[in-house]
């Protein structure tokens, strides 16, 4: 009994301190918040994901199982969507991640300037998607576009950027999203390498090891975390991308350069069917939930074999 007594005492003494209460009372405004602009919105799309729902249609939705999910998986529109939106992912992390590195390490090194060179180059991040993607349709066009008017002059061509197929299409949406977040990347992988401390090089190079040996042993193995959280950050950023994409391209020729996010905008709010574009979100979720537990696992793990 007096255990017991103990114990209860214990627990309304860690649990229902003065000083707790307070700091739940002053986090519960948030949490509830949150609660209702993000986990309530999420359970109304798990929720109707499964339902048959046309707004067009003057009837009210009725369960359907997963029959919106197999018709997903059959439908030939929504597998170019998925294929354009990891063939973006991939080649933007891989280009980000070789342009950010490089402005890294220019940026690692002191030279006059430097804060102001940081803060220009920071500039692309601060832009709003909508006006980078207004900015670079006028660089693009292929009529009165600088960029093929210096081409032309160069003799190199004067491409279709955004409206000839599907390689160009997705080529001007990598361009745009890489200028815009490149510099971000470099941020990044500069804070990692500022982390890095001055001894390990100092004893590689008591060691003699040459500069390539200790970027590729030293340098790059310490930024695996980094590596690690681009790669989160950007898949993620990627998979949301609509703005770029809407304005460019449009998701044309045809439906060519559709993304996911902008197929379900289309089928959505265009074609009014709620049921079925409920469902690609949920894909899109369950997808990013995988991906973000293997990219946390490879941390973990990562960090383990380093401590071991």
């Amino acid at each position: 009994m007096k255990e017991n007594e103990t114990t209860l005492t214990t627990v309304k003494s860690v649990y229902w301190d003065p000083k707790k209460k307070l700091a739940f009372g002053m986090i519960a405004p948030a949490f509830i918040i949150l609660l209702f602009l993000a986990i309530g919105p999420m359970f109304f799309m798990f929720v109707n994901a499964f339902r048959t729902w046309k707004l067009a249609v003057p009837t009210p939705p009725r369960f359907c199982g997963f029959k919106n999910f197999i018709n997903l998986f059959q439908d030939i529109r929504f597998g170019n969507a998925f294929s354009n939106t990891v063939i973006l992912m991939v080649s933007g992390i891989i280009v980000q991640s070789l342009l950010g590195l490089g402005i890294a390490l220019l940026l690692r090194r002191p030279f006059k300037l430097r804060s102001v060179v940081m803060a220009l180059i920071l500039i692309p991040v601060l832009i709003a998607p909508v006006v980078a993607g207004l900015n670079w349709k006028l660089i693009l066009n292929d009529v009165f576009g600088p960029l093929n008017y210096a081409l032309g002059k160069l003799g190199l061509g004067e491409p279709l950027w955004v409206s000839s197929n599907r390689f160009w299409g997705l080529l001007s949406i990598l361009i745009v999203d890489t200028w815009q977040w490149t510099p971000f990347v470099a941020l990044v992988l500069l804070a990692g390498l500022e982390g890095i401390p001055n001894q390990v090089y100092e004893a590689a190079d008591v060691d003699g090891a040459k500069p390539v040996m200790v970027f590729l042993q030293i340098t790059l193995p310490l930024l695996r975390p980094m590596f690690v959280l681009i790669v989160l950050l950007r898949t993620i950023f990627i998979f949301k991308m609509f703005d770029p994409v809407m304005i460019l391209t449009q998701g044309g020729p045809g439906s060519a350069t559709e993304t996911l996010s902008l197929l379900t905008y289309i089928t959505g709010l265009k074609y009014l069917d709620i049921g079925y574009a409920m469902a690609m979100g949920v894909l899109q979720i369950i997808f990013m939930i995988i991906l973000a537990n293997i990219f946390l696992k490879f941390t973990t793990s990562s960090k383990i074999s380093a401590q071991g």
